[in-house]
């Protein structure tokens, strides 16, 4: 699966800035935002603002790196959860 991210700047509230649309097929399946400096020890690291359709989670994960939250999403994808 061939994911496309599109850098955007979201409206957070905070110094989180930084953000991608993340797009599968076309379609837009999840927002990414890197943590702001006020996350101390997770700064710089990406979460998932916004996940849609199989990419929605309940607990959002925070990951390491973009490449760790492209693979996290690709998997998703895959799943066969509703």
């Amino acid at each position: 699966m061939s994911l496309h991210l599109q850098p955007v700047h979201v409206a957070t509230g905070s110094d989180d800035i930084e953000s991608q649309l993340v797009f599968a097929n076309g379609f837009l399946v999840a927002v990414l935002v890197q943590l702001g400096e006020h996350h101390q020890e997770e700064a710089g690291k990406w979460f998932l603002e916004a996940g849609f359709g199989r990419v929605d989670h309940p607990h959002p994960p925070v990951f390491t790196d973009l490449d760790a939250a492209q693979d996290w999403i690709a998997a998703q994808l895959a799943s066969n959860r509703p």
